[in-house]
């Protein structure tokens, strides 16, 4: 497939591809004609790179990682130090918070529908305070 294609199944700007080619992230064919073209695995690729982004890791980090992503997967790292390591086990560690983060969040998105659903007409604010709520002032 053309970029062009590439960009609108991953919801990527074309930009954004050229960049991860040139970051060695993801690799075009050249046609005759210089146009790229996209393997269809690679709209899996890229969402798994956007994911990663998304979560914090820098390209240099991801590319690293893509191998551990792709089926059947095969791991090798002959450059894995043990600063690469300490690297991805605090970049771990960050994701786990975040996910934390996000299910707390998730959590009290779904208490508050929950709420609004039982109580349609009630506004938030109106509810009694608990030890776990703040009463907005005025």
């Amino acid at each position: 497939m053309r970029i062009g294609e590439l960009s609108q199944r991953t919801n990527t700007s074309r930009r954004l591809l050229r960049y991860y080619e040139e970051q060695g992230l993801i690799v075009a064919e050249r046609s005759p004609n210089g146009y790229r073209a996209y393997d269809e695995r690679f709209v899996d690729r890229v969402l798994q790179i956007r994911g990663l982004l998304d979560a914090g890791l820098p390209t240099r980090i991801i590319k690293q990682i893509l191998p551990c992503l792709d089926k059947p997967r095969v791991i090798h790292f002959p450059d894995a130090t043990p600063e690469m390591i300490a690297t991805l086990e605090a970049e771990l560690e960050q994701m786990n918070r975040r996910i934390e983060c996000l299910a707390r969040n998730r959590d009290a998105v779904a208490e508050y529908l929950e709420a609004v659903r039982i109580h349609p007409g009630t506004r938030a604010y109106d509810a009694e305070p608990t030890d776990e709520t703040v009463a907005p002032t005025a």
